[in-house]
């Protein structure tokens, strides 16, 4: 059936709409866009009051499936997806067994159309079992599915294999996606190399654990002319070498989460496990160098790096404590409370950067509102108040240090080829 989406605000700064407007959409497509739409016999979804973008990509997330289905598995990582205004998500590769063959590849992708609220486009692995020594069967992956590659979770520490690695994923136009951590660096740290790390009596995590890959990462990509996509950016002088390196022409692009444009590593203090994660949270100085990165094109993505875990994995001492949150559920009310209702960004750019941006660095050919497009769409109040509750999370887990947090911008419908995915 032929549906209308009407009354709503429709924004999407890819084709420079920024209005009210319909959308028709037939056999899961948009095909037309306008002003008082009208088709006899067309379903009718009423969007007064919402605005209406592309669906939200997410190019960062663990499922947890195969392997670790007691924290989260497709069916309820994707529903959290779906009830958080997200139409796609980009699982990576550290499950058990590891994603670095086709059969696993296989299997993720026969479990999206079994179970799955939303799309899923798997990342393979870069080497096999995430061990940094051989790569993995890329090519064989790319054939199953996979839309990228990365060993997220662990470095590819060897210089060596990232070379080659860089070189070969570009032969099948994927995307490398690195975890950009130097583990020799690390010794033993558990939080940021803070004031509040010395009052706690944590180990220190320097932030040249985490720059000292990125730039070796960058002038790899720079030397051989391939593309480099650097995850998770927390840092001030991460911020900078990607902005350095972009004005010289190099390949790169990066990503950060909500949580390190919202919170601080003071978010730690009384060892609160719900804030531990890898990399870890930052200093004020850094928060400020995300923000401004974001609102100058430097980070091109936001992703939520969703990563749940079981109660007990997170109900121990903090230095046992596993690193990692949820976040499908709250990234979009944190985006706009933080970056758009702060004056930092325009509505707009925030959502460029997740919809079209992920969409581009992954070859979706999704992220956009543009007659001829797959109707993922999502129809959102940005101005809705509401309080996070993890209790009622669709995820399996509830490892957030947002409980409580009063937001602005919460999702309503979610649709995948015009149909209804969630309905909030």
């Amino acid at each position: 059936m032929d549906k209308i989406i009407k009354n709503g605000h429709v924004i999407d700064k890819k084709n420079a709409l920024d209005a009210k407007l319909d959308i028709l959409i037939s056999d899961g497509m948009i095909v037309k866009i306008g002003e008082n739409i009208e088709k006899e016999g067309a379903e009718i979804i009423d969007a007064e009051g919402m605005y209406v973008s592309a669906g939200l990509i997410d190019m960062h997330v663990h499922l947890r499936e195969p392997g670790y289905e007691y924290k989260e598995d497709i069916e309820s990582g994707t529903a959290a997806a779906a009830a958080g205004g997200f139409t796609a998500v980009c699982p990576m590769p550290n499950t058990n067994p590891v994603c670095d063959n086709a059969v696993t590849v296989r299997y993720i992708k026969e479990r999206e159309r079994e179970a799955a609220h939303c799309r899923v486009f798997p990342i393979g692995a870069v080497t096999k079992g995430l061990k940094g020594e051989e790569l993995a069967e890329i090519g064989e992956m790319k054939k199953e599915g996979i839309v990228a590659i990365s060993d997220d979770g662990r470095p590819v520490s060897n210089g060596s294999v990232m070379r080659r690695a860089m070189q070969y994923a570009d032969g099948f136009d994927l995307q490398v996606i690195s975890h950009c951590e130097d583990l020799s660096l690390l010794d033993g740290g558990q939080m940021n190399d803070s004031v509040t790390a010395t009052l706690m009596g944590l180990r220190p995590i320097v932030p040249a654990v985490e720059e000292a890959m990125v730039a070796r990462d960058i002038l790899i990509a720079e030397h051989e002319g391939k593309k480099i996509h650097i995850a998770h950016v927390s840092t001030k002088n991460s911020v900078d070498l990607v902005r350095q390196a972009k004005k010289r022409g190099v390949k790169v692009t990066c990503e950060t989460a909500p949580h390190y444009f919202v919170l601080t590593d003071k978010a730690v203090e009384g060892f609160d496990t719900n804030a531990k994660m890898n990399p870890p949270l930052r200093d004020e100085s850094d928060r400020e160098a995300i923000i401004e990165g974001l609102c100058d094109g430097t980070i091109d993505c936001i992703i939520t790096d969703h990563a749940p875990h079981h109660i007990d994995e997170k109900r121990v001492e903090f230095e046992k404590a596993l690193n990692g949150i949820v976040g499908l559920e709250t990234s979009l009310g944190l985006s706009i409370t933080y970056l758009v209702k702060s004056g930092r960004m325009t509505l707009g750019e925030m959502l460029e950067k997740m919809t079209y941006n992920p969409s581009h660095i992954l070859n979706l050919d999704l992220g956009e509102i543009a007659v001829g497009k797959i109707a993922d769409l999502t129809i959102f109040d940005p101005d809705e108040e509401w309080v996070v509750d993890v209790n009622k999370f669709h995820s399996k887990s509830k490892n957030s240090p947002f409980d409580g947090f009063k937001l602005q911008g919460k999702a309503h419908k979610t649709l995948i080829g015009g149909e209804i995915i969630y309905n909030g």
